[in-house]
C-alpha cells in the first residue's frame, strides 16, 4: 500500500473510532462498560503513537484530511471513560451474541489497514 494512502487510511480509522466510542457513551450498557474505559485508553495511545510517528508526513496531508485529523484530537480528549467499570458481558448484563461488541469491533478494522 502506498504510504500517502496508509496515512490517510490511519487518519480515517482514527476518526472513525473516535466516533464509536463517542457514540457508545450514549448506549445505556456500553457506558458503563470496561470495554469503553480499556478500549479509549487503547485508541488515545494508538493515535498519539500515530501522531508523533508521522509528524513530518502530517504537514503534507490536504486540508480536507487535516479537519478529519483535528476532529479526531477532539473526539478523543472529549471522550470520558466510566472509572470502577465492569464488563458487561462478564455480568451477565449484555446480550449480544458471544464474540460481539460494539466498542471492540473497529479496533479489528486497524489490523487489516496495517
Amino acid at each position: 500500500m502506498e504510504k500517502k494512502e496508509s496515512l490517510s487510511n490511519k487518519i480515517r480509522f482514527y476518526h472513525y473510532a473516535s466516533g464509536v466510542l463517542i457514540t457508545q457513551t450514549e448506549d445505556p450498557l456500553c457506558s458503563k462498560c470496561k470495554a469503553l474505559t480499556n478500549t479509549t485508553r487503547a485508541v488515545r495511545e494508538g493515535f498519539r503513537e500515530f501522531e508523533q510517528k508521522h509528524t513530518g508526513e502530517l504537514v503534507d496531508i490536504d486540508d480536507e484530511l487535516r479537519l478529519v485529523l483535528a476532529k479526531t484530537s477532539r473526539n478523543l480528549a472529549e471522550l470520558i471513560s466510566p472509572e470502577n467499570a465492569e464488563g458487561q458481558k462478564k455480568a451477565g448484563k449484555c446480550k449480544m451474541p458471544e464474540g460481539v461488541c460494539f466498542i471492540k469491533a473497529s479496533k479489528s478494522i486497524l489490523d487489516k489497514i496495517e
